[in-house]
This record gives C-alpha cells, sequence and structure tokens, in this order.
C-alpha cells in the first residue's frame, strides 16, 4: 500500500523579539529568549521520534529579511540531524525571510531542498517506492499581492501531490493579503494536502482533503496564546489522517477570575494563587494576563504590589506562571443609547470613538524609529478596536464615577 509520513510545520520566526515583556528575572529572561529556538528543536525530535519520510517547512523560518547568522547556525545544525537520520526537508520563504533580503549565507546539509521564486515541482520516492510531487515557491520580496495559486498545476506521475503555500484565506484573518486564495481555489487543483503558513492560529480550513494551517511552532506574544505546534501527517491510498504536535516552549494564556464574592486582599492573593496552579504545565513555561472580573473597589497601587507579589514566587520556578499584567475589571457599565439621549456631548462622544482612525498615524513615530520597530508588530483591525474601546471605558470611568 502507497503511504507517506511527514511532519508539517510553519511561521518559526527562529530569534524573534518578545513583546509586551519587562523587568523579567535573568532565568525567565534567558527562557523566553531561547524559546523560539526550542521549539524548533522540539519539532526536529517529533520528526525524529516518529520516523517520517520528509519535513516541509511552509515560510517565515527567520522573522527577519536580514537573518541573523546566529539562527542561520543554529537551523542549519538542526536540518543536519535530520539529514544524519536520512529525512528530506523541503522549505518555502514566506514574507518575512523572503529571499530579496540581505544576509550573510550559511550552507544547508543536501538534504534539504528550497524552492525558488517560481512555483515549481519537488520530486520525492520514499524508502517504499512511494513517490510523491511537493509544488511550492518562495517570496522573491516581502509583499506579494498576485494570487500564485494559478500557477500550481498538477503534473500526473506520482502517488500524492502536496501544495505548499503561504498566503491568506481571503477573508480570514488580520494577516497580510499576501498570496491570497480562496479554499474553492485549493480543491480544484485536487492535491492530497496542502500545506499552508502565514497565519499564526492552528486551523483546518478543510478536512479531506486537508488543507491545515499548522499555526507557529511558538507564540511570541499575548495574541499567540496556546499550544504551539506543527502537524504529523500521514498520507495513505484511501485516507489521511493529521495530529497535532506541541513544540511550545512558553505558552501565552489568559486566565478569567472571578472575584465577585472577595472582599479582602487576602482572598484575592490566594484565588489567583490556585488559578496559576491550575494552569501550570510541567517543563513549561506560562505567560499569562490576569483578567479579574466583578472586582469591588481595590486601589490599583494594591493591585500592582499584588503583580510584583506573585511575580516574586514564581522567578526561581522551572515550570513558572509568569504574571505578565493584571487587568482588573469593576461592576461598572454605561448605556450609549441612554446617555446619547441625554447629552450630545455623549453622541458625539461616542462617534468619535467609533469612527477614530487616528491610532496607528499618533504612533507612527515608533515604527520609523530604528532602535523601536524591530520590537513592534503591525497593529491588527482587532488591535485598533481593542485601542479605541479601552479608550472609551477610561473616559466614562473619568465622567461617570465622580
Amino acid at each position: 500500500m502507497k503511504k507517506i509520513r511527514f511532519i508539517h510545520g510553519a511561521d518559526l520566526h527562529i530569534d524573534s523579539p518578545m513583546l509586551g515583556l519587562q523587568a523579567l528575572p535573568d532565568a525567565i529572561f534567558k527562557r523566553i529568549l531561547e524559546s523560539t529556538f526550542r521549539a524548533v528543536e522540539n519539532l526536529v525530535n517529533a520528526a525524529i521520534f516518529h520516523h517520517v519520510d520528509f519535513v516541509v517547512l511552509a515560510g517565515d523560518l527567520f522573522d527577519l529579511e536580514d537573518r541573523s547568522v546566529r539562527a542561520q547556525v543554529f537551523l542549519a545544525k538542526q536540518l543536519e540531524r535530520l539529514e544524519k537520520e536520512k529525512i528530506d526537508v523541503f522549505i518555502v520563504h514566506g514574507n518575512h525571510d523572503h529571499l530579496g533580503g540581505k544576509w550573510t549565507e550559511i550552507r544547508l546539509p543536501a538534504n534539504v531542498h528550497v524552492f525558488k521564486e517560481e512555483v515549481e515541482i519537488k520530486e520525492f520516492t520514499a524508502k517504499n517506492g512511494t513517490k510523491v510531487y511537493l509544488y511550492g515557491f518562495s517570496y522573491p520580496e516581502r509583499h506579494v499581492f498576485e494570487r500564485k495559486i494559478h500557477s500550481y498545476k498538477r503534473k500526473a506521475g506520482a502517488d500524492f501531490h502536496i501544495g505548499i503555500l503561504h498566503g491568506n484565506a481571503e477573508g480570514s484573518s488580520d494577516h497580510g493579503n499576501y498570496a491570497p486564495f480562496q479554499i474553492k481555489d485549493l480543491l480544484e487543483k485536487e492535491f492530497h494536502y496542502w500545506a499552508l503558513g502565514h497565519i499564526h492560529q492552528r486551523t483546518v480550513l478543510h478536512e479531506n482533503p486537508p488543507i491545515v494551517y499548522p499555526g507557529n511552532t511558538q507564540g511570541r506574544h499575548r495574541k499567540e496564546q496556546g499550544q504551539k505546534g506543527c502537524y504529523l501527517v500521514e498520507l495513505k491510498e484511501a485516507a489521511a489522517t493529521f495530529d497535532f504536535v506541541e513544540t511550545s516552549e512558553i505558552i501565552w494564556d489568559e486566565i478569567t477570575i472571578d472575584a465577585a464574592n472577595i472582599s479582602t486582599f487576602d482572598q484575592l492573593y490566594r484565588l489567583c494563587l490556585e488559578k496559576m496552579e491550575e494552569v501550570r504545565v510541567e517543563e513549561r513555561g506560562i505567560f499569562t494576563t490576569l483578567k479579574i472580573i466583578g472586582l469591588q473597589r481595590f486601589d490599583s497601587a494594591l493591585l500592582d504590589e499584588l503583580l510584583e507579589i506573585l511575580q516574586e514566587e514564581e522567578k526561581d520556578e522551572q515550570s513558572f506562571v509568569w504574571v505578565v499584567r493584571i487587568i482588573a475589571e469593576e461592576k461598572f457599565s454605561w448605556n450609549q443609547t441612554e446617555l446619547a439621549k441625554e447629552s450630545d456631548f455623549y453622541g458625539e462622544l461616542f462617534q468619535t470613538v467609533k469612527s477614530f482612525t487616528e491610532i496607528e498615524e499618533a504612533i507612527a513615530p515608533l515604527y520609523k524609529h530604528p532602535g523601536a520597530r524591530k520590537y513592534l508588530a503591525p497593529l491588527s483591525e482587532s488591535d485598533v478596536q481593542e485601542i479605541a474601546t479601552d479608550a472609551e471605558a477610561l473616559l466614562m470611568k473619568k465622567l461617570l464615577k465622580q
């Protein structure tokens, strides 16, 4: 029976700066800096453990177009581990690590096959005689808005056909609309599996044939929550299976704490400890936001002190739960419709918040700063909406709570 087994990973973002963190203990700081490296190592470990035939890496292996020498040397050594096990690797480069960047090139081992800037076909024959055609392309520059899917053309002669595409399913995310496609475009190609990259949220767009985003291998900030990893895929003549394999060294999380019945600081402190313990994972680090709802009025200075206490208790833990921030939501709400009827001022305020479009303009100097911009991710539509919503809440608390 013809069959093939492989690992599908994407968006490794090796050596990516971690966002939204400050004043970390040395040991935890080192763990987060090394986390994208360890995630790749975990992916390679999984490939070796499961005796796969090959590995597919669907773009954005590096975080920047001027990929660091350290990141390249590390990746080369990991791919050499696969070479020793006679496991081939098929790579496309995406918008972050496109071919047009400038870098000091480190030679990759002979088992690695990198797709060029135009869609091409690479052939692979497994030890059991199963023949596979893999189709893909690497980004020649950062912005590829062309519908490259039209250049994927199935060629006769293989047992299985696998498409590799670093691109965006139209209308599905806040990510850049690079190499856009629709699901029907992929189905028309009659491939047995689509190995996608670019979207950092693990997503299965179609079950049969599988059209899969594995997500990134390591979450890099609070917007990339949950376990991250790759897929172990097995294709047979009559079926396809794909199982998630976790690779993340650090997990980003958010813990919601109902403090409606809390009346003392001590009760809140102990409830936080209890909830933190519930999410602790052996040999993993957790970065979490504590979102406290229903809280009776607490002095903000006390909440700052609570954050410091919780962090102090975790600084020496190997399997830590590090609280990045505490968000306290008091029992407070307002009725926009009623307030707008009551005063034209409120009506104009709500309309201004709703239509405000100058957030990106206001922070543009940060993105232009040579030192700051490499630590900043582009604002998505949801980021802009969140900022506007938080601003409205702050204004209303000041206006309505005397």
